[in-house]
Protein backbone atom coordinates (compact mmCIF):
# COMPACT_ATOMS: atom_id res chain seq x y z
CA UNK A 1 0.00 0.00 0.00
CA UNK A 2 1.33 3.44 -0.88
CA UNK A 3 1.18 6.14 1.74
CA UNK A 4 0.03 9.72 1.48
CA UNK A 5 3.63 10.97 1.59
CA UNK A 6 4.34 9.69 -1.92
CA UNK A 7 3.56 12.55 -4.29
CA UNK A 8 3.36 10.25 -7.34
CA UNK A 9 0.42 8.27 -6.04
CA UNK A 10 -2.90 8.71 -4.30
CA UNK A 11 -3.98 7.44 -0.90
CA UNK A 12 -7.25 6.39 0.70
CA UNK A 13 -7.93 6.78 4.40
CA UNK A 14 -9.21 3.77 6.38
CA UNK A 15 -12.64 5.46 6.56
CA UNK A 16 -12.75 5.79 2.76
CA UNK A 17 -11.69 2.17 2.23
CA UNK A 18 -14.38 0.96 4.64
CA UNK A 19 -17.10 3.08 3.00
CA UNK A 20 -16.09 2.02 -0.52
CA UNK A 21 -16.05 -1.67 0.43
CA UNK A 22 -19.54 -1.33 1.96
CA UNK A 23 -20.77 0.50 -1.14
CA UNK A 24 -19.32 -2.20 -3.38
CA UNK A 25 -21.35 -4.86 -1.53
CA UNK A 26 -24.54 -2.73 -1.67
CA UNK A 27 -24.14 -2.31 -5.42
CA UNK A 28 -23.48 -6.03 -5.96
CA UNK A 29 -19.97 -5.35 -7.30
CA UNK A 30 -18.03 -7.65 -4.97
CA UNK A 31 -14.59 -8.48 -6.32
CA UNK A 32 -14.47 -5.43 -8.58
CA UNK A 33 -11.83 -2.72 -8.31
CA UNK A 34 -12.40 0.98 -7.72
CA UNK A 35 -11.44 3.16 -10.67
CA UNK A 36 -10.38 6.66 -9.63
CA UNK A 37 -9.86 9.32 -12.23
CA UNK A 38 -10.56 12.76 -13.57
CA UNK A 39 -12.37 13.85 -16.67
CA UNK A 40 -12.51 17.18 -18.44
CA UNK A 41 -15.64 19.12 -17.65
CA UNK A 42 -17.43 21.26 -15.15
CA UNK A 43 -17.07 24.98 -14.82
CA UNK A 44 -13.44 24.83 -13.60
CA UNK A 45 -11.88 22.29 -15.96
CA UNK A 46 -11.85 18.86 -14.26
CA UNK A 47 -14.29 16.59 -12.42
CA UNK A 48 -13.36 13.66 -10.17
CA UNK A 49 -14.59 10.21 -11.19
CA UNK A 50 -15.14 7.10 -9.02
CA UNK A 51 -16.66 3.83 -10.16
CA UNK A 52 -16.38 0.08 -9.81
CA UNK A 53 -14.88 -1.94 -12.65
CA UNK A 54 -13.82 -5.52 -13.34
CA UNK A 55 -11.43 -4.30 -16.06
CA UNK A 56 -7.80 -3.41 -15.45
CA UNK A 57 -6.03 -1.55 -18.25
CA UNK A 58 -2.42 -2.45 -19.01
CA UNK A 59 -1.13 1.00 -18.04
CA UNK A 60 -3.16 1.40 -14.82
CA UNK A 61 -1.36 2.04 -11.56
CA UNK A 62 -2.75 -0.42 -9.00
CA UNK A 63 -2.93 0.28 -5.26
CA UNK A 64 -4.09 -2.44 -2.86
CA UNK A 65 -6.01 -1.71 0.37
CA UNK A 66 -7.05 -4.75 2.43
CA UNK A 67 -9.10 -6.48 -0.27
CA UNK A 68 -9.78 -3.36 -2.35
CA UNK A 69 -7.85 -2.77 -5.57
CA UNK A 70 -7.73 0.81 -6.83
CA UNK A 71 -6.96 1.53 -10.51
CA UNK A 72 -5.70 4.91 -11.73
CA UNK A 73 -4.82 5.64 -15.35
CA UNK A 74 -1.59 7.61 -16.04
CA UNK A 75 -3.36 10.72 -17.36
CA UNK A 76 -5.54 10.97 -14.23
CA UNK A 77 -2.54 10.29 -12.00
CA UNK A 78 -0.82 13.42 -13.35
CA UNK A 79 -3.74 15.47 -11.95
CA UNK A 80 -4.34 13.36 -8.82
CA UNK A 81 -0.73 12.85 -7.64
CA UNK A 82 -0.55 13.47 -3.90
CA UNK A 83 -4.34 13.35 -3.41
CA UNK A 84 -5.86 11.82 -0.28
CA UNK A 85 -9.36 10.39 -0.59
CA UNK A 86 -11.36 10.37 2.64
CA UNK A 87 -14.91 9.65 3.79
CA UNK A 88 -16.35 12.24 6.15
CA UNK A 89 -19.58 12.72 8.04
CA UNK A 90 -20.60 16.28 8.77
CA UNK A 91 -23.58 18.48 9.51
CA UNK A 92 -24.44 18.72 5.83
CA UNK A 93 -24.22 14.99 5.21
CA UNK A 94 -21.57 12.41 4.49
CA UNK A 95 -19.48 11.60 1.47
CA UNK A 96 -16.17 11.10 -0.24
CA UNK A 97 -13.76 14.03 -0.04
CA UNK A 98 -10.75 14.61 -2.30
CA UNK A 99 -7.81 16.46 -0.74
CA UNK A 100 -5.76 17.34 -3.81
CA UNK A 101 -2.74 19.55 -3.06
CA UNK A 102 -2.55 20.59 -6.72
CA UNK A 103 -5.99 22.24 -6.85
CA UNK A 104 -5.69 25.99 -7.32
CA UNK A 105 -9.42 26.77 -7.28
CA UNK A 106 -12.78 25.03 -7.22
CA UNK A 107 -16.07 26.12 -8.69
CA UNK A 108 -18.94 27.44 -6.58
CA UNK A 109 -20.72 24.09 -6.56
CA UNK A 110 -17.55 22.27 -5.46
CA UNK A 111 -17.80 19.63 -8.18
CA UNK A 112 -15.02 20.79 -10.48
CA UNK A 113 -11.54 22.22 -10.04
CA UNK A 114 -8.53 23.81 -11.74
CA UNK A 115 -4.88 22.85 -11.26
Amino acid sequence: MSGGGDTMTISLTPAAVDYIKRSRVKEGKEGQALRVGVKAGGCSGYNYFLGFTPDRRSNDMVIEYEGLSVYVDPRSLEVLAGTEIDYERGLLGAGIQFRNPRVKKTCGCGDSFTI
